[in-house]
């Protein structure tokens, strides 16, 4: 037999659960990387964020020398044209433009030539590859630092080739890399050994930034869902969220 009554989740009692009013991380722009395609698109994207509650949108397309060689100069322009198309459609949210940037040959140039887009003038948003770890991760830490800017790691949860957490995530963190986990991590969105490691980070302190890593709209719903769970509760437990400082 069935009980007549399940058993609900325990919520956590938290006075006040803030929403992330500036998200860094999303792609956005029209039909630069594998985000938005179109123009339309990206309206409808920017619209359902803003309807999240979203105030702010700094957006990061990828920088990736073999599949999207965007610049500086083509974010800036591909900025310009969607801020002209939100005036048009009389959609009022502050929107921004970041990169970011996967751990390639071309990104030392990069950092050489600075010709860089940090978010809020200072944290570069980084990737690697899922599966291997770069051999020379450490160095490309220091240069980032070097150069004057805080090294942010774009979802460190997702990184298959990280196998112990506890040492592996605290090893970056003494080298001076801030975390950005994704939203829909904690919900189990990119499975659940991404999940695993996201509540982990969430548990143990380490989570510096939340971003949507928005890409198309099924993403944006299962956020809404997640900004309404104890996972999302939880980070505030035991994290220092900055992403209102950017405001």
């Amino acid at each position: 037999m069935f009980p007549l009554f399940r058993k609900k989740k325990k919520e956590v009692d938290l006075p006040f659960v803030p929403l992330p009013l500036v998200d860094l991380h999303s792609h956005l722009l029209p039909g630069i990387d594998d985000g938005a395609q179109t123009m339309d698109e990206s309206i409808v994207l920017i619209e359902a964020l803003q309807a999240v509650g979203y105030q702010k949108l700094i957006t990061t397309p990828h920088v990736m020398i073999d599949n999207y060689r965007n610049t500086k100069e083509s974010i800036l322009r591909g900025l310009q044209k969607l801020q002209e198309e939100l005036l048009i459609k009389d959609v009022s949210i502050e929107i921004e433009v970041a990169a970011e940037y996967y751990l390639d040959e071309g990104f030392k140039t990069l950092i050489e030539k600075k010709e860089i887009l940090p978010i809020g003038g200072k944290y570069i948003l980084f990737e690697t590859s899922y599966t291997h770890r770069p051999y020379q991760l450490e160095e490309i830490i220091f240069e980032i630092g070097t150069a004057g800017y805080i090294p942010l790691l774009a979802h460190p949860e997702r990184y298959r080739y990280i196998k112990n957490a506890e040492e592996e995530y605290r090893h970056l963190k003494k080298l001076g890399v801030e975390f950005q986990v994704n939203l829909n991590s904690l919900g189990g969105y990119y499975g659940s050994s991404a999940q695993k490691n996201a509540l982990f980070l969430s548990e143990n302190g380490l989570i510096d930034f939340l971003g949507s890593d928005t890409h198309n709209m099924h993403q944006v719903q299962n956020l809404v869902k997640v900004l309404k769970s104890n996972e999302y509760k939880t980070v505030y437990l035991n994290n220092s969220i900055k992403n209102n400082y950017l405001i």
